[in-house]
């Protein structure tokens, strides 16, 4: 009798407290997720625990009158589901892994393949185009609330800045947040009463309030919780990484996209979305292909660069991933956005799995349709890029941004921005993507029209040197000189002809040479100031 009351009761509180563990943790119902089974296990161990609690007075007892009594038997079998649970998941993990499913991995992603970038990517506009990243987006975001005093100390500013095409604009959006507990029980009442927008094209920052407040954000608590909102409304869904985005009426909402599995937690892929009203809590779940247009993130890049690299990797079968990696491919290790056609389109460059610092083409995937594109261009990898826009004003020691892809003149372009310690954008470079020695860095102050002017100019000018006349020259005098960022040395020869060249055209020779020295220059065309194409000593 007091065995099977232990047994009643065991059950009972590991029901109490498994709720209290389940209202904290706030696991799916789905076999497919391994939160499912972490719980499932500390179910298991949180009834042993009790259950030996609630049985040590009788083993207590029976050991005095000297008996053997082991009340915890049944409770050590139970626990032993755990390690079996173990074997079994990782095993048919196993049979769904890519060793024996490679095809399967290759397609999750259905990339067109030799795409035309001047066909697809319109000429660059840069009126619509974001010049600003996040990093600095959050900088201005803060400023804007530092002015908003009334506001400032019951609120934080959010870090998500979802990037979205807003009104024909490219603007980033973060709601504000409950400033801590206390802030979040004398504010509920009315709820978060509104979100920052900035500009990414001019850094345009605005504070949006709200009629009605936000009562279901991230910060709130208790049945407010965004997440236990989420769960207790869909207990069976996956969910996965969660944007904010207003709709064309400025409306706010949670955009979160729900996850299915092969075996568990393999072969993500993303199955519908709930758009979630974060003012009243109503929600309403889409299958993906009908979703609402306004909404610009259904698939998160973390998964977009994840499968594209399945489909790099698994194209001949898993063992040529180990051995020959004939045709084995990868993204770089970095993305940005471009927004085109009212949709942001992820991009990032794909190079081989040998490293190297060239890519052999790039893809562009539009996060809402996860319609995808290859494009066979083989140039610079983005890291080269940015390292060669460094290089043109090094002295600077500026910090350079991951670069945006563009269509400039009918070529694919980089276009990066470069930052001082504050985070403020100080320079332009427009960066070849097929050469990226060809870069030129313009002012910031001078308006990224007038970048693009400078670089087209100075690339119409290499490509117009095809037939180069070489001659020597003794220096009588030498100067350096900055002009929009780009160092250029002026040099007088002993015959009075004037000259200039850019570092980049010998950045290992130009710095330490000096009056009186001989060298041999080439260049196109006779001037006033002739344009040195080439230089050695």
């Amino acid at each position: 009798m007091i065995k099977r009351n232990s047994t009643v009761f065991s059950a009972i509180f590991t029901i109490l407290f498994g709720g209290i563990l389940y209202y904290f943790i706030l696991p799916p119902f789905n076999v497919h997720s391994y939160l499912f089974w972490i719980f499932v296990c500390m179910i298991l161990i949180l009834f042993f625990i009790i259950h030996a609690f609630l049985t040590a007075p009788t083993t207590i007892i029976y050991s005095i009158k000297g008996k053997k009594k082991n009340n915890n038997l049944k409770s050590y079998k139970l626990l032993m589901v755990i390690p079996f649970l173990i074997i079994v998941i990782t095993l048919i993990n196993f049979v769904l892994s890519p060793l024996f499913n490679s095809k399967s991995y290759y397609n999750r992603i259905k990339v067109l393949e030799n795409a035309n970038f001047t066909e697809d990517v319109k000429e660059v506009d840069f009126s619509k185009i974001p010049l600003l990243d996040k990093e600095s987006s959050i900088k201005l975001g803060d400023r804007t609330m530092g002015q908003m005093s009334e506001l400032v100390s019951q609120f934080d500013v959010s870090d998500l800045y979802t990037q979205i095409n807003y009104s024909d604009k490219i603007i980033r959006v973060t709601p504000l947040e409950y400033n801590g507990v206390i802030k979040y029980f004398t504010n509920r009442k009315n709820g978060v009463k509104g979100y920052i927008t900035v500009d990414s094209t001019n850094g345009e920052s605005n504070l949006v309030k709200l009629e009605k407040g936000m009562k279901y954000m991230p910060s709130a608590l208790f049945n407010e919780n965004l997440y236990r909102k989420l769960r207790f409304s869909y207990p069976t869904k996956i969910f996965d990484e969660v944007s904010f985005e207003i709709d064309e009426n400025g409306n706010p909402y949670w955009i979160i996209p729900t996850v299915k599995y092969s075996g568990v937690g393999l072969k993500k892929e993303i199955s519908e979305v709930i758009i979630l009203n974060p003012i009243n809590g109503d929600s309403k779940i889409y299958n993906v292909k009908d979703v609402p247009t306004w909404v610009d993130h259904v698939y998160p890049a973390s998964l977009v660069i994840e499968q594209l690299d399945d489909w790099g990797q698994y194209k001949n079968g898993f063992f040529n991933t180990i051995f020959g990696q004939k045709g084995v491919v990868q993204t770089t290790k970095g993305y940005n956005y471009v927004v085109m056609n009212d949709d942001v389109y992820l991009y990032t460059g794909i190079t081989s799995v040998i490293s190297d610092e060239s890519n052999i083409g790039f893809i562009l995937t539009n996060l809402r349709t996860k319609e995808t594109k290859f494009y066979n261009v083989p140039g610079a990898e983005e890291y080269s890029a940015m390292e060669s826009a460094k290089g043109q004003v090094q002295q600077m020691n500026y910090s350079s941004t991951f670069p945006l892809l563009v269509n400039l003149n009918n070529k694919p372009t980089y276009l990066i921005s470069l930052k001082d310690n504050a985070g403020l954008v100080k320079m332009y470079a427009f960066v070849d993507v097929e050469d990226y020695q060809k870069v030129v860095v313009t002012d910031s102050s001078k308006g990224i029209e007038k970048a693009a002017e400078n670089y087209l100019n100075d690339v119409s000018s290499d490509d117009n040197s095809s037939e180069l006349k070489t001659k020597e020259i003794a220096i009588k005098t030498i100067k350096e000189v900055i002009i929009d960022g780009n160092t250029y040395y002026y040099i007088v020869s002993d015959d009075n002809q004037k000259y200039k060249v850019s570092i980049k055209t010998n950045k290992n020779l130009l710095p330490f040479i000096s009056v009186g020295d001989k060298v041999k220059v080439s260049y196109s065309a006779e001037s006033d100031v002739i344009t040195i194409k080439d230089i050695e000593k």
